[in-house]
């Protein structure tokens, strides 16, 4: 997740609705920000520690920023420098993740492909927006942190590529290389207030609505593969706060030529999808294995419970 959500175009949630880890992240970031922070201030500490699921949050939270720390200098070299096969493993990635995320749509009806439609092209039309500049103070940076985040859990939305539109990505990337400390802790609280509330809103479509949710999420995720196709045209450029001239515009085109190059692209895109794929078959064989302990479980329940009862008689 962490990996996914460095890279512009991209969503972490996509990995944790692959991983079979979405709607329990959703409920832990809600249990944490609401039951464990209102025992908090009640003074009620011990109960408040109970209340966090550690065995969930810590091992995902060490992992998020073990990527991002470590990745993040990678990345920002590999999008400069080798952007064609950044963009092909990740393109492979996402196409094969629309497919395995609509079939937890457990029947997909009208309304299911309406909803999937117009959030496809809603996604279409926003990854190609301009980016912008955005003030910068601690304000604007807090609040981009809590708009950013609700786009990184939500699979499709890359919360990174809203960053770039508002003109904060490369202040966040370059605060995350250089520890800029203050930076860092503004735009964390900023995250941490939008996935309090967000958190809160997912939930409750899920429960309520959860196959049109599954098809919306399709929709946004097969429209955000307009911003990873690999082969690209700059139509304009800028100069960042680096003094760097990045792209502004660019234009998806068909390949020039059928080099060594485009064999490349084409095998990191095939990797992408065989990642997507063995993920998907190693949650189904997780899930099997799970369903069988829990048949073995209630099988000995039973047992047990028909040798109390024969032994009371």
């Amino acid at each position: 997740m962490g990996a996914a959500d460095i890279v512009p175009g991209v969503s972490g949630g996509t990995v944790a609705f692959l991983m079979g880890i979405y709607e329990e992240l959703i409920q832990s970031i809600k249990t944490v920000s609401g039951t464990t922070l209102k025992l908090f201030l009640q003074g009620k500490w011990r109960a408040a520690w109970q209340s966090v699921p550690f065995r969930f949050v810590i091992p995902l939270g060490l992992g998020l920023m073990t990527a991002i720390f470590t990745l993040a200098r990678a990345f920002a070299y590999l999008l400069n420098t080798y952007p064609q096969f950044l963009w092909a493993f990740f393109f492979g990635l996402v196409l094969a993740s629309v497919y395995v995320v609509s079939k937890r749509v457990v029947t997909w009806d009208m309304h299911d492909y309406i909803a999937a439609g117009v959030t496809a092209v809603l996604a279409y039309i926003i990854v190609g927006a301009v980016p912008v500049e955005t003030p910068n103070t601690l304000l604007a940076l807090f609040v981009s942190g809590a708009i950013a985040i609700c786009a990184m859990i939500l699979p499709g939305v890359s919360g990174s590529f809203l960053l770039v539109i508002m003109g904060k990505y490369e202040q966040i990337l370059s605060a995350v290389n250089n520890r800029d400390i203050i930076t860092l802790v503004v735009f964390a609280l900023g995250c941490a207030v939008g996935l309090a509330l967000f958190s809160r809103v997912l939930s409750y479509l899920f429960r309520k609505h959860h196959d049109i949710v599954v098809a919306i999420l399709t929709g946004f995720m097969l429209g955000s593969l307009r911003k990873i196709w690999p082969w690209k045209e700059v139509v304009a450029t800028r100069v960042n706060s680096h003094g760097d001239v990045v792209p502004l515009i660019e234009n998806n085109v068909f390949p020039a030529q059928f080099d060594t190059s485009f064999i490349s692209v084409i095998v990191l895109f095939l990797f992408g999808l065989v990642v997507v794929l063995v993920l998907e078959k190693l949650q189904i064989t997780k899930e099997q294995v799970g369903d069988l302990g829990d048949k073995k479980f209630e099988r000995e329940h039973t047992k047990a419970l028909q040798s109390q009862k024969e032994g009371v008689i």
